[in-house]
């Protein structure tokens, strides 16, 4: 008889990168709205996209746009960009140093993969948005968490002593999971801190155009100490309401732009034509889209207060910037265990524990989502609670 032939693999081990990212990762999915579950886990707006931007991809399908676009962005859409963020920056912003990018996702990724060797330390808040640690858990790189002060803003004192030979430094404003806003004051504190260093910054500012203090909003790279090192990582996600389209972009020095750029194309490719084509009309139309929907989640932002305020145990935080709620809650659980059971009285919101050991204690809801929703899913929420008790 002819010998056996054995066809089988031995087990799989995955690349170390898998698993240090398995290790450090806290995300976890959240289900949208459906059924008899109310969910303000999503940070995604419940806006259509504005109808200008539908009808140009329409158009650019319609016209034949459909083949590959140039590796950094279309020129069109980089020129717009560096005319906006000009005006951000005050100071002229070359096209040519901008990556259009597969969202923001694909922004940060590769910023961080492009800056990150294995064994640099990279500094956080805790809690953050957190998908940061995990690419520098794929890069290899040392996540360097920093518990935020009692009113979530940053803890100055702190962040000076982690930043000391910090390679990078990543952060977003407004905040996810928080809802604060960094002021002026407080960049000008980090710039402050990083004179004379070598420390690179990411800002990555997705809900710029959400902010509720009153005050103008302060990009980093406004700041002449901040503007030379940082890399600024923009989205069309939230303030177009584009979370599906998947474009975004970055903006910095020309050798940090360079490397993301190496990273995102061997990644990534190209962004398709008919999103950026759509993304160019969005730039230039829709500033009056914005504040319509910047104005229903300020007041969405409201009801939420007002109805988790009748929420005994709960210490709600300032709503000043993007779509959170960050409350603390009084009951001694892990609130994994208290997301899961409110679940069963038909509410999802997340942890605060996936955004950091820091948000341990305390949910995250979005209120990117219909008031009736608002509404009905605190007052599941408020009697899960209840339950718990």
């Amino acid at each position: 008889m002819p010998p056996t032939v054995t066809t089988s693999l031995p087990p799989f081990a995955p690349a170390e990168a898998v698993a240090r990212i398995a290790a450090a990762s806290r995300r976890t999915q959240q289900p949208q709205s459906g059924g008899d579950l109310v969910s303000l886990a999503m940070g995604e707006p419940d806006f259509d996209t504005p109808e200008q931007v539908v009808e140009a991809a329409h158009a650019a399908i319609r016209a034949g746009r459909t083949h590959y676009s140039p590796l950094l962005g279309e020129p069109a859409l980089r020129e717009a960009l560096a005319e906006k963020l000009a005006g951000i920056a005050g100071t002229p912003v070359s096209a040519a140093d901008i990556l259009i990018t597969q969202g923001g996702t694909a922004g940060l990724a590769a910023s961080i993969l492009g800056i990150v060797n294995p064994g640099d330390r990279v500094v956080i808040p805790d809690p953050t948005y957190s998908l940061y640690a995990d690419l520098v858990s794929m890069a290899g790189g040392v996540v360097v968490p920093v518990p935020l002060a009692p009113d979530l803003h940053w803890d100055l004192d702190r962040l000076a002593d982690a930043l000391t030979d910090a390679k990078l430094f990543v952060f977003c404003n407004p905040s996810n999971p928080t809802g604060i806003v960094h002021s002026r004051g407080e960049l000008d504190a980090l710039a402050a801190l990083l004179e004379g260093t070598s420390t690179i910054v990411i800002s990555d500012e997705a809900y710029s155009d959400l902010d509720y203090t009153g005050r103008p909003f302060t990009s980093a790279i406004s700041l002449e100490g901040l503007r030379d090192r940082t890399v600024y990582c923009q989205t069309f996600s939230k303030s177009y309401a584009m979370t599906g389209w998947r474009v975004g972009y970055l903006w910095g020095p020309a050798p940090l732009i360079q490397a993301a750029a190496r990273i995102h194309n061997t990644f990534n490719g190209s962004v398709n034509t008919v999103v950026q084509d759509a993304a160019l009309v969005a730039v230039r139309t829709c500033d009056p889209d914005i504040a319509r929907m910047r104005s229903a989640y300020e007041r969405r932002g409201e009801i939420m207060r007002a109805e988790l305020a009748a929420i005994p145990g709960l210490t709600l935080s300032t709503q000043e910037g993007a779509f959170y709620q960050f409350p603390r809650y009084d009951l001694d659980l892990p609130s994994a265990q208290v997301v899961a059971e409110l679940r069963s009285h038909g509410v999802a919101v997340r942890p605060g524990s996936e955004f950091g050991a820091q948000g341990e204690g305390h949910l995250r809801l979005s209120y990117a989502a219909s008031p009736e929703s608002i509404t009905e899913g605190v007052r599941r929420l408020g009697r899960g609670l209840s339950a718990l008790q």
